[in-house]
């Protein structure tokens, strides 16, 4: 299966954004070329645009606390395993923890380091990067594999309270809902929602299907247009007749 995810809201959108980021981050520092390591300088550097919102942790934090006390309610319910229950609370109290530790800006650090801000404003020229415009970037470039990468693991690890906290909201949100399957006829597929509380929509379709879901929603209305891509990836409308299967699930924390 593959599985579109479509947010309501601006806090949402920001968590997807933040979770993409950090696994390529991770992705890429776990690499050895050091054209590796440079994608995941820059990817570093989104983290730290998208980070920028004031409200980021406190968002985090309060609902880390929202859920463990919604977990506490189910403490001595026979039908959940209080092993998995108090797992789960410990995950969320050491979460809410770390991002309490957190203190001063986020990112501040990364801000006060003149080469790292010197690289970041080079970056956003096409090409701005190249040897002769960062010489001392370029033998950064060229020491050891080891020596990049513990750089980079320092540079990323302030920020991880943040991943940690907002991986666990994530899987959270993605677990609330229950799978519906749907099909769109002929390629469409329209849904009244009545303001509906729900933050996230998951689409999901076979994984070799040829069809493309285009999202548009609120909480009063849900619309699907299925395109299938051409050759070049361009998408197109899928034909008059076609139906779509999917399974739709709504996702609210």
């Amino acid at each position: 299966m593959i599985t579109y995810e479509y947010p309501f809201n601006e806090r949402i959108r920001t968590l997807l954004r933040l979770e993409d980021l950090f696994e390529k981050a991770s992705y890429f520092i776990q690499q050895n070329g050091s054209r590796e390591h440079h994608v995941a300088l820059l990817t570093l550097f989104e983290i730290l645009e998208v980070a920028s919102r004031a409200d980021l942790k406190m968002d985090l934090i309060q609902e880390l606390e929202r859920q463990r006390q919604a977990l506490l309610a189910f403490r001595d319910n026979p039908e959940i395993s209080e092993e998995a229950l108090s797992g789960a609370l410990y995950e969320i109290e050491q979460a809410s923890a770390a991002l309490l530790g957190m203190t001063g800006k986020i990112g501040q650090y990364l801000r006060e380091n003149d080469w790292l801000m010197g690289i970041k404003s080079r970056a956003a020229i096409p090409g701005g990067v190249c040897e002769f415009d960062l010489p001392s970037y370029h033998h950064w470039l060229h020491q050891t594999t080891e020596g990049r990468g513990n750089a980079l693991h320092g540079w990323l690890k302030p920020l991880l309270p943040l991943r940690d906290g907002l991986f666990i909201v994530l899987r959270l949100l993605r677990a609330s809902g229950n799978a519906e399957h749907q099909v769109a006829r002929g390629g469409a597929f329209q849904l009244m929602l009545g303001g509906s509380a729900s933050q996230m929509v998951r689409i999901s379709l076979k994984l070799h299907a040829p069809f493309v879901p285009e999202i548009s929603a609120n909480k009063y209305a849900l619309n699907i247009r299925f395109t299938r891509p051409d050759n070049e990836h361009r998408p197109r409308h899928s034909e008059e007749g076609v139906d779509v299967p999917f399974d739709l699930i709504f996702c609210n924390l």
